[in-house]
């Protein structure tokens, strides 16, 4: 069996579908409805990339429609459906040990539908957020977790990215964070690029002190 690490970070900066919430079922739906809508072949069998703001999958589906409109219209689907949203085992008790400012929530969702699912969910909303909504370059670009270290008044190496998404886990590795990977909606092997990876939060532990935080967990493998 693998020890135990404790990673000592300043911050930590989690992705949020896939890490604190699943909201798969919904997605799926989502953007089967909207496929279907906007007339994609096989929109009844349409699976999204996971990671992927919903921007950019609009502008690679349909280049020629209004992409704000396509974003608005898969929004408001996603909005209304949140009857299976499940809180991810762990989660809950994470993030309310945490002081509120030593963490951030770095998502590919817009700021309207994280906040949606948050309160949906019963999570704690953090102070700070970076939303598809607020970056030029969503994942596995390194801008959003950049501006997430910025938030936290830190830099990016003294910040650890918890991450579902091989995209997600680029996009930390890349603006210089430290990546913890949480499998499920991807197998360990998408994300070895991480360098640690756990089978969810629920065996994750935080402890604060003076000179910021330390992690403990035990990773797989």
């Amino acid at each position: 069996m693998s020890e135990e690490v404790c990673v000592r970070a300043k911050g930590i900066l989690f992705d949020m579908d896939g890490v604190l919430v699943s909201s798969i079922g919904s997605v799926v739906r989502c953007w089967r409805e909207w496929a279907e809508h906007y007339e994609i072949p096989n929109a009844e069998v349409f699976m999204v990339p996971h990671g992927m703001r919903a921007i950019e999958i609009v502008k690679e589906l349909r280049p020629d429609i209004d992409a704000e409109e396509g974003l608005r219209y898969i929004e408001d689907l996603e909005m209304n459906d949140v009857a299976d949203l499940v809180v991810l085992p762990g989660v809950k008790a994470l993030l309310e040990s945490l002081p509120a400012e030593r963490w951030a929530i770095v998502t590919s969702a817009t700021r309207r539908l994280l906040l949606g699912r948050l309160k949906t969910a019963g999570l704690p909303v953090p102070e700070r957020i970076i939303s598809a909504d607020m970056v030029e370059r969503g994942k596995p670009d390194p801008e959003p977790y950049r501006r997430g270290a910025e938030l936290l008044g830190l830099r990016p190496e003294e910040c650890l990215v918890v991450e579902d998404a091989p995209s997600g886990v680029g996009a930390g590795l890349a603006a210089g964070c430290r990546v913890l990977g949480v499998a499920g909606t991807h197998n360990v092997d998408d994300l070895k690029g991480a360098q640690w990876v756990v089978r969810s939060l629920e065996g994750v532990s935080v402890g604060a002190g003076v000179d910021g935080l330390e992690v403990r967990f035990t990773p797989v493998g």
